[in-house]
């Protein structure tokens, strides 16, 4: 390791104390309270007379150190909180005193036991007994830096640079106890949705990720190789082929909750690979998993923020249902004066884009020439929640046509505050349909393009043993996350979110 200079102090300290017989990095620790337990314990028992005192064995990391004398205050940090150490002569004798004050630093971490005292300032603190190292911190964390403004101290965070927090994210976590929060709330996401689902009677299962044909969404994969097999895989894209097999065996409401990868740009809303949840539930069409769906997503943001209220890129948002449903095509039309219905191939659309002065690929298949109006037009003006629905079949190669418009599926996304959140099918279920589907978006995207949706020929095989109709579900973890924290960028909900090499300069899309 390349050490500054403070950092070779350090080490010389790590030194020190082995010549002394002390090992920094010992093998076991011991905790009997965490910080939030022992202030919470002494509370029970303050005041009580005959009470005996309070002894507990803490455990944290340094994050500051006050000497005064004769005496000296430390507080530690865990995920729990922070508590204050008390070190006095008259307990510890001077010289433990001194090897405290000379060998322990900001960010080691320490083990103390002693008695919960409240010191003469009101804060309840541990009264030190003994102390011992569990972990010498070589390289000092990033310090928070105080300003006078008005007045005024002001706090700066202690570790402010967005690329930097995203590449050191432990000491991002480490420094920034907001952080810490977020990703604490983004674990109580989860939990929530994972509740919601087993309680309406889903059942959570795992399907592969490596798979030898990628499916379900319109998107470039990831290829390795198995050499043992020689054999090509790729990281799946999609949960949806797999578990809809599930519910051809006979699993009536499926769900997984887990990564997906795509070969794709990097953008405040994209990252290469995302955590998606997906379920299928056999019965019901794309209408009742809408309803379940704003059920969903307003019971998580109840459990987790205790309100169905909340703001998001500087907008007042209310999740509580019912959602505003709108017509994809007729929103197209308010928003750029294109009716899609008009335009049946991607030649003719294009040109009506053009006319409008609207940037379009005129070798783009049809389907993305409308994703193109939806994501850059229609998609930036729904903040309040709302689901769009009826998608052309262009872009919906599994879902079931409308009964009386076979250009039209039974389809809808979810959008809140000008982002889309989640996508819904009324499944297909014919195999016969399916697999001249499968045919006609070969034969729509160019030759080699990677986004083109391959033949599976053994998911039509499970078709063909009887598919029941079904409505089928999926929702990005990150984006709901992003939204129930009012973040902007998917990296801040991600704990290692992918990033450029250093020596290429900055990411794309930031």
């Amino acid at each position: 390791m390349r050490l500054n200079e403070l950092e070779k102090i350090r080490a010389e300290k790590i030194n020190a104390m082995r010549e002394t017989g002390i090992e920094p990095y010992p093998t076991r620790a011991e905790r009997t309270h965490t910080t939030a337990q022992a202030k919470q314990a002494y509370e029970e028992i303050e005041g009580q007379s005959g009470a005996s005192p309070l002894a507990v064995t803490v455990t944290g990391r340094i994050r500051s150190i006050r000497t005064m004398g004769k005496i000296c205050f430390a507080h530690i940090e865990d995920m729990d909180g922070r508590l204050q150490l008390f070190l006095r002569v008259n307990e510890i004798g001077a010289e433990a005193m001194k090897f405290f004050t000379t060998h322990y630093d900001l960010g080691d971490f320490v083990q103390a036991e002693g008695d919960v005292v409240r010191t003469r300032t009101g804060e309840i603190s541990l009264l030190v007994k003994e102390f011992r190292m569990l972990a010498k911190a070589i390289k000092p964390l990033p310090a928070a830096k105080d300003e006078v403004v008005d007045g005024q101290v002001v706090q700066h965070a202690t570790l402010q640079d967005p690329e930097l927090r995203y590449r050191q994210r432990y000491a991002d976590l480490a420094v920034n106890a907001d952080v810490r929060e977020l990703f604490r709330l983004r674990s109580d996401v989860v939990r929530a949705m994972r509740a919601f689902l087993d309680d309406h009677g889903f059942l959570e299962v795992e399907t592969p990720i490596l798979q030898p044909i990628y499916g379900g969404a319109a998107a470039r994969p990831f290829v390795t190789h198995h050499n043992q097999l020689h054999q090509d895989l790729y990281l799946r894209i999609s949960f949806e082929l797999y578990l809809k097999r599930l519910v051809v065996g006979g699993i009536e409401r499926v769900y997984e909750i887990g990564r997906d990868f795509r070969n794709e740009g990097v953008s405040f809303k994209h990252n290469p690979e995302f955590t998606q949840m997906e379920f299928y539930w056999a019965y019901a069409d794309y209408l009742q998993v809408m309803e379940l769906t704003e059920q969903m997503i307003a019971f998580i943001a109840q459990e987790v923020l205790g309100t169905m209220q909340i703001t998001f890129d500087g907008h007042e948002i209310d999740l509580t249902p019912p959602w505003k449903r709108v017509n994809l095509r007729e929103g197209l039309l308010e928003v750029t004066g294109i009716d899609i219905a008009d335009y049946p191939d991607s030649a003719s659309l294009a040109a009506a884009m053009k006319a409008k002065n609207i940037q379009a690929d005129s070798t783009a298949a049809r389907g993305k020439l409308i994703d193109k109006l939806l994501g850059d037009h229609l998609e930036p003006t729904l903040i309040q929640p709302t689901f769009l629905y009826d998608y052309p079949i262009d872009i919906s190669p599994l879902a079931k046509k409308l009964p009386n418009d076979p250009t039209t599926v039974e389809r809808f996304e979810g959008f809140v505050g000008g982002m889309e959140l989640c996508n819904a099918f009324t499944e297909l279920n014919d195999p016969l349909d399916q697999e001249e589907r499968f045919l006609a978006m070969g034969r729509e995207y160019v030759e080699g393009d990677d986004e083109r949706h391959p033949m599976d020929d053994d998911y039509l095989q499970a078709m063909s043993y009887g598919m029941p109709p079904m409505g089928g579900f999926g929702i990005g973890v990150d984006r709901l996350v992003m939204l129930l924290t009012g973040k902007r960028s998917i990296r801040e909900v991600i704990l290692f979110p992918h990033l450029r090499d250093k020596d290429r300069g900055e990411d794309d899309g930031e």
